[in-house]
């Protein structure tokens, strides 16, 4: 059995499905699918389902749902407009069970996916037709996304939960994003723990089965560190009996736009997920740079990540340092916020008020906007500045001011390397350790430009 096995027992639910499949040595591979027409979301589920890979189903909701506007998604719903998701909160439950009936399953899960601050009415719909597995957080789900208060995404999220619990048959299952804040250019402390955190933020309103997520960063020897630090922290602050696995979602910032270029990077997630002994991959398809991905495409994307992660092998021994630079930055984080307050629906909020949780880039008001990170020249995420957080910024950061110029490359730093003229042995040597470029030998900076005898320049992040 690998790390990312259950600890609990639940027998049921799609914690379950995916702990018996770690069990089994194989790699739960999902798609990010939604579509707003019911015939067309049945057919991405029937295909999902009978794709040589080992998955799970999606109902991704459409915009409209995910901000509340339920009478707009009705109206769309009436008129026959075409939506980016299907609207589970408008169209009926009658519906909803022609969708799913004779497909989702103990052998094929079904979750929904959203991006809600506040999902009480996407709950109660899901609940309504008998799925109970679905994500977000109440941070994770309200900072990058609009304005909404973190309060009110606090309390909305604490009746979430809440019904959840109350209103599903089987084990109900709930997965963080807080691995993803962003998608991209966050340092993976704070990344490893918020996602811990609103882990346990589920746990104390209701839930036993939950999912850490990580978002695949800019450096495949980091993000195994980061996976593994999340790992042992999840064993270290979960309370006994709760069923937990970590998931890995492939790249979430800017894609490669070559089809070449981003199946390499699909197929490098698919790696680092087997290495690191995630229990799920959440995919992206080659199409993501240019539009909405067709049901080919995302059954392609599955089966891709799932011949990558068969030819991976087994997940690799643990052979980092038992205190590595992000377990210790994660499990400061994660203490200092546990010590504002043991229940988490205050300490929330508080940290951020105080800047004890500082997103970098994010511009929400509840957001102190202090930090800073920068990819340095080994292609790593590090802080350059930390503003009230209780971290340590690196010391050889350039916290300098830069251009929109500099901007556009770091947010491009893995399309253009992966969309790049070499052929991907590069990012295979790094996906597996072989590093015959050292940290201070590389001799191309992130714009893949020469800056002096091993010395690329460092590119800062921030907005």
């Amino acid at each position: 059995m690998t790390a990312d096995a259950a600890t609990g027992a639940s027998g049921a639910g799609f914690g379950a499905f995916v702990a018996a499949a770690s069990a089994a040595g194989r790699l739960v591979v999902q798609p990010r699918m939604g579509f707003g027409d019911p015939e067309l979301m049945r057919t991405g589920l029937a295909r999902t389902r009978a794709a040589t890979a080992h998955t799970a189903g999606t109902l991704t909701v459409d915009s409209y749902t995910r901000v509340g506007a339920l009478a707009a998604a009705r109206a769309a719903v009436a008129d026959g407009a075409r939506l980016n998701g299907y609207p589970i909160a408008a169209h009926s439950p009658d519906t909803t069970r022609a969708v799913l009936a004779g497909l989702r399953g103990p052998d094929f899960p079904v979750q929904v996916r959203h991006g809600s601050a506040r999902p009480e009415a996407i709950i109660r719909a899901l609940t309504d037709v008998g799925l109970d597995a679905t994500e977000g957080g109440p941070v994770s789900y309200c900072l990058p996304y609009g304005r909404t208060p973190l309060g009110e995404s606090v309390a909305a999220w604490v009746r979430a939960c809440e019904l959840l619990a109350e209103r599903s048959a089987a084990t109900p299952h709930l997965e963080s994003f807080g691995g993803c804040l962003l998608g991209q250019l966050c340092p993976p402390g704070l990344l490893v723990a918020m996602s811990v955190l609103e882990c346990l933020f589920f746990v104390q309103h209701g839930l036993r089965s939950v999912s850490l997520s990580y978002a695949q960063q800019t450096d495949a020897t980091q993000d195994e560190e980061a996976l593994r630090a999340l790992h042992r922290l999840a064993a270290e602050f979960l309370p006994a009996g709760v069923e937990h696995h970590v998931v890995l979602y492939t790249y979430m910032g800017v894609y490669p736009r070559t089809e070449s270029g981003a199946l390499r990077l699909l197929e490098a997630s698919a790696r680092l997920a087997v290495r690191s002994g995630a229990g799920r991959l959440i995919v992206k398809t080659a199409a993501e740079a240019h539009r909405i991905p067709t049901v080919d495409e995302n059954v392609r994307a599955l089966e891709t990540a799932a011949a990558a992660a068969a030819l991976a092998g087994a997940p690799t021994p643990d052979t980092a340092p038992e205190d590595s630079e992000i377990y210790q930055e994660a499990r400061t984080l994660v203490e200092t916020v546990l010590g504002l307050h043991p229940d988490l629906a205050r300490a929330l909020p508080a940290a951020f008020a105080r800047g004890l949780l500082d997103v970098p880039f994010c511009l929400h008001p509840d957001n102190a906007g202090r930090s800073l990170g920068y990819i340095d020249p080994a292609g790593r995420l590090r802080w350059a500045r930390t503003g009230a957080m209780p971290l340590r910024p690196d010391t050889g950061a350039d916290t300098s001011p830069f251009t929109s110029a500099g901007l556009l490359k770091a947010l491009r730093y893995v399309a253009d390397r992966y969309d790049g003229d070499g052929d991907g042995d590069r990012d295979r040597r790094e996906d597996t350790g072989d590093r015959r470029d050292g940290p201070g030998d590389r001799r191309d900076g992130p714009d893949g430009r020469r800056d002096g005898p091993g010395r690329p320049t460092a590119t800062a992040v921030t907005v």
